[in-house]
């Protein structure tokens, strides 16, 4: 039998208000592999299997793939201006996609007691957990325990809020501190590389409990507690951490994904933060809104 294939991605971009159909590079893929049976077959046999990811991101860091990255950004629209360094520079599309901005081109937001957002991409904000440990993204429904893992204790989180920022492959790869604070050590949860986009997540909707991820901690003084979750992806071929565990500040850099789409979450403990009034509508509604990093996404509670 054949899945259902999901209607196109709308998004809001908060910038400038509109409503925008999202173009995923290698959608007809995605909506082959996860749209029918057939695809997912090819899929769950090839393409999820670490390996296949790592030789796909040996590849794209090759020098042949200089020239898929003018392409690239003239499909996409990526902005020239903010990037660090002009297109002759990267030496492979994956250089290119971990590119870094230039100093300003991604500020925090001036008020200290808002929080920043982590990275460019897709917001959706959940201001109570229904249930003690239940999280419910899209169709999805995620159990705080089953996404950390056993890496940190859980119960502080039950009862608490979520952020899900998900990026998509044209979006800036570099992910940031949300907040000042302490963080503590990575720690690694293997697993698959099933695609984050909601194409994927009406077949998979466990994709955040079964995909790779990293997670670590942050005791900040405004929002308590935090839970920093990475997800990777179909073709992320890692999660780099660029910080060192210690004293953060928000707005410094964490780390990046590789090629891929990607996904960050925040867990928050109950009462932090009072995320912002039009995240919370539009998640309500379930439409994501399309947040550059540094901007405000919520205040303390």
């Amino acid at each position: 039998m054949t899945g259902t294939v999901p209607t196109p991605t709308r998004y809001r971009d908060r910038q400038t208000g509109s409503i925008v159909v999202e173009h995923v590079p290698g959608q007809s893929l995605l909506r082959w592999f996860y749209g029918t049976n057939t695809g997912h077959l090819v899929f769950r046999t090839v393409f999820n299997r670490p390996l296949f990811s790592r030789l796909y991101g040996w590849w794209k860091q090759s020098t042949w793939t200089r020239r898929q990255i003018r392409p690239f950004v003239e499909r996409y629209h990526i902005d020239l201006d903010e990037i660090e360094y002009p297109l002759s520079h990267y030496s492979s599309f994956n250089d290119f996609f971990i590119r870094r901005l230039k100093p300003g081109a991604r500020p925090c937001d001036p008020d200290p007691e808002h929080l920043c957002c982590p990275a460019d991409g897709k917001v959706l904000v959940y201001p109570q957990v229904a249930a003690e440990d239940v999280l419910p993204v899209k169709s999805n429904q995620l159990s705080a325990r089953e996404l950390l893992a056993e890496t940190i204790d859980p119960t502080p989180y039950h009862g608490g809020s979520a952020l899900v920022v998900r990026l998509a492959p044209y979006d800036y790869h570099r992910f940031h501190f949300p907040a000042d604070g302490q963080v503590g050590q990575t720690q690694w949860i293997d697993g698959t590389y099933h695609s984050v986009n909601p194409i994927a997540l009406a077949r998979v909707p466990d994709v955040f409990h079964r995909n790779r991820r990293s997670v670590c901690e942050l005791t900040t003084p405004t929002f308590g507690r935090i839970a920093y979750i990475e997800v990777g992806a179909i073709n992320v071929a890692s999660i780099v951490q660029t910080y060192s565990p210690g004293p953060c500040e928000r707005g410094q850099e964490k780390g990046f994904f590789q090629f891929g789409g990607s996904t960050v979450v925040l867990l928050f403990e109950p009462g932090a933060i009072a995320f912002d009034s039009d995240l919370v509508a539009d998640s309500a509604s379930g439409l994501e809104v399309h947040v550059p990093t540094g901007a405000g996404v919520g205040t303390r509670a």
